[in-house]
């Protein structure tokens, strides 16, 4: 793991996690994991923990700039990100 997530690493709770392994097909910005995980080499984890970190004090699309320009996402992997994290935040 990457020092740019050493912070995040240390928390010891998880406010988001990602959906449990199932045999369905996973629909939604869930869908979009298995190649974020794979392009960006961190698991999914660290995203919605940092996801959750920025949406404390940011918009939508301020925490999804900021997955852009501090880590080098895409837009549509950020946008699934932000867009997962807030949707399970919301309850």
């Amino acid at each position: 793991m990457s020092d740019r997530f050493a912070s995040i690493a240390t928390m010891s709770e998880h406010r988001v996690t990602p959906p449990p392994p199932s045999d369905e097909k996973v629909k939604g910005p869930a869908s979009y994991f298995p190649s974020i995980e794979k392009n960006y080499g961190c698991p999914i984890q660290d995203w919605l923990d940092i996801a959750v970190e920025q949406l404390e004090t940011k918009k939508h699309m301020e925490a999804v700039e900021y997955l852009k320009t501090e880590y080098g996402l895409g837009h549509g992997h950020a946008q699934a990100i932000v867009g997962y994290t807030k949707q399970k935040l919301a309850g």
